[in-house]
């Protein structure tokens, strides 16, 4: 938390801004993290429950870039909070 003036009457924004930041944060982190978890899963039982198919790597480039894009779309949120 940094007030970049001598104005105190932005500090309660700024707690809000950043108990906002901090939850878009780890609403971000688990989502990248449970794409990841599901891709990597997706890679490995999809073999095993149907032999000989292999999933192909542009479904798992798509998937991996959509959810990065999700991600940045989530943050910028931030951009909308007012005073």
């Amino acid at each position: 938390l940094v007030l970049m003036s001598s104005d105190l009457t932005k500090l309660p924004f700024t707690l809000r801004l950043s108990k906002q930041a901090g939850r878009i944060v780890r609403q971000n982190l688990i989502f990248a993290v449970s794409v990841i978890l599901v891709l990597v899963t997706a890679t490995i039982l999809v073999p095993l429950l149907y032999p000989g198919f292999v999933l192909p790597l542009p479904l798992g480039v798509v998937g991996h870039e959509g959810s990065t894009l999700l991600v940045v779309a989530n943050g910028l949120r931030m951009l909308a909070m007012r005073e």
